[in-house]
């Protein structure tokens, strides 16, 4: 847990987000990421309803580990406010970008007042920025344009600090204006704490091409191009009510137990190339070719080593949550 990492309380900024449509934090976001209202995953047939969501698939889980006492957005530090939120796990767990963008800050405490250790800084666009604190090692350079889900760290334990974790921060408004990191990401369908992710109708990216391949591997058919428009929407839909769940669209924490296969060498077909993605997001490099051979296996045991899963090589529910995530 940081031992530190605070921020003056009246620089911080959490506002409640509106039911029912698009936060301006929402709007903000996709327009940072280079989306806008009208080209938000808009596949064959879909519609400007779906481009409300900010559960756009644009963002990622950054780690994986537990919550510590104590490490909450807003804890006491010293008379300032915890400035993010830890994520404990030992020295060396994967850390990834949670979203695109640019490295603007590679340095001890990210430049920013209050922090320590090793930080990188990554900016969305508009005003939206990531930090990420008390890296044991960078993966990426200063400057650098990174992908949503991209290896761009290890955690560790530099600075001042009780143990090994990631610092995470999220900035809205400017770099400085810091948001409770755990309800901003929610609001974009990422569970900070590990779980599975929420996808909109309206999103695009690998994790809705992931879908579409686990969708045809179950029948429906869909055409693997990474946008949810209405057909895959409409699949989606048939999908759930054919499991007896609701039949909302959105590919959430009811549905993905229901779509992800248990995968090993040896196992062919659609949904293997749905894995490879899923795995290519974490920077896997392979070819996503729907043959689970050697190399895929090779590259689950890697994910699974380095994010302190069990080291099996199989792709079960608990890989699967940690990929999509």
């Amino acid at each position: 847990m940081c031992d530190s990492c605070a921020t003056a309380i009246e620089a911080t900024a959490e506002r409640p987000e509106p039911r029912g449509g698009l936060s301006r934090r929402g709007l903000i976001a996709g327009m940072g990421l280079g989306l806008g209202l009208s080209g938000v995953g808009l596949g064959t047939g879909a519609t400007a309803a779906f481009a409300a969501t900010a559960k756009n698939g644009r963002w990622a889980n950054p780690a994986l580990g537990h919550f510590p006492a104590g490490g909450h957005y807003g804890a006491s530090r010293g008379g300032a406010a915890h400035a993010g939120q830890d994520v404990s796990n030992s020295t060396g767990t994967g850390v990834y970008a949670a979203a695109a963008g640019t490295v603007v800050r590679r340095a001890w405490g990210g430049g920013l007042t209050g922090r320590t250790g090793n930080a990188l800084v990554i900016s969305h666009g508009s005003g939206q920025y990531t930090y990420y604190g008390h890296l044991s090692a960078y993966r990426v350079a200063l400057n650098a344009t990174v992908a949503a889900g991209q290896r761009i760290a290890d955690m560790g334990a530099t600075g001042n600090v009780t143990g090994p974790h990631l610092h995470f921060e999220t900035h809205s408004g400017g770099l400085g204006v810091t948001t409770n990191p755990v309800t901003f990401m929610a609001a974009r369908g990422v569970d900070l704490g590990g779980g599975w992710p929420r996808i909109d109708p309206g999103a695009s990216g690998k994790t809705v091409v992931a879908i579409q391949y686990l969708m045809a591997k179950r029948g429906y058919g869909l055409v693997a191009d990474g946008q949810y428009g209405s057909v895959s929407s409409t699949a989606v839909k048939a999908f759930q009510k054919a499991k007896g769940l609701v039949a909302d669209g959105q590919v959430g924490p009811a549905t993905w137990p229901h779509l992800v296969y248990t995968l090993r060498q040896g196992s062919s077909g659609s949904h293997v190339r749905a894995l490879q993605t899923a795995l290519n997001k974490r920077s896997a490099g392979l070819a996503v070719d729907g043959t689970f051979g050697a190399v895929s296996t090779s590259a689950v045991r890697t994910y699974q080593g380095l994010n302190r899963l069990v080291v099996d090589g199989e792709a079960g529910p608990l890989t699967w949550q940690a990929l999509v995530g």
